[in-house]
C-alpha cells in the first residue's frame, strides 16, 4: 500500500516580541551568549521584531548595527509602528555612566537633547509587558549604579542571561498588565 502523508504546519509561537540589543562597548564580551538567544527567539516567535541601540535606549535605534550611523531609525517611528499588544525584550549589561540615563547630553556618542530614561519610560508606558535582560551575573549588579537606575525604571523586571532567569522573565511577560 500506499503511504498516506499529511503534514501540519510547524506551530511556532503567536506572541508579538519586540527586542532591543545593546551592542558596542562592554557587550562584546557577551556577543556569543546574545547571538545565542537571539538565534532561539527567531526560530521560536514568527512575530518578532528587533533594533540595536548603544548603553541606553534614545531618540534613534537601528536594524544593521554596520550601518548604524547611516540609516537611523527613530525611536517615535518604533513607537507608533507597533502596537501595545507586543512584548518587549531589553537585552544588555545596563553597565554605563549614570548620565546617559539621566541628563541630555549624557550619550557618549552623540548629543541627546532628552535622558535615556525619559525614551525608556515612553517605551514602558508603550509596552507596559517589558523586561530588561542582563549578562551580567546577578550577584554583581550591586556594585554598578546604571544597573540599578535601569532596573528602577523597569521596577526590578531585570534578569539575568541564564536558564532560572529567562524562565522568570518568560513568566513576568505572560503575565497580564
Amino acid at each position: 500500500g500506499y503511504l498516506d502523508v499529511k503534514t501540519r504546519p510547524e506551530r511556532r509561537n503567536a506572541v508579538k516580541l519586540l527586542m532591543f540589543f545593546d551592542v558596542g562597548g562592554s557587550m562584546d564580551d557577551h556577543i556569543r551568549v546574545v547571538e545565542e538567544l537571539f538565534s532561539a527567539a527567531r526560530a521560536e516567535f514568527r512575530q518578532l521584531e528587533y533594533f540595536y541601540f548603544h548603553n541606553c535606549l534614545y531618540e534613534g535605534l537601528w536594524k544593521d548595527n554596520r550601518r548604524r550611523h547611516a540609516e537611523v531609525t527613530p525611536t517615535l517611528d518604533v513607537l507608533h509602528k507597533y502596537g501595545s499588544d507586543y512584548k518587549v525584550i531589553f537585552v544588555g549589561d545596563a553597565s554605563m555612566s549614570p548620565y546617559e540615563i539621566a541628563y541630555p547630553g549624557g550619550s557618549v556618542e552623540h548629543w541627546n537633547p532628552e535622558p535615556g530614561a525619559v525614551w525608556l519610560n515612553r517605551v514602558l508606558e508603550h509596552w507596559p509587558n517589558a523586561v530588561w535582560i542582563n549578562p551580567i551575573r546577578e550577584k554583581h549588579w550591586g556594585y554598578t549604579h546604571s544597573i540599578q537606575m535601569i532596573r528602577e525604571l523597569f521596577t526590578e523586571r531585570m534578569y539575568p542571561l541564564t536558564l532560572s532567569g529567562l524562565e522568570r522573565a518568560t513568566k513576568e511577560l505572560s503575565r497580564k498588565h
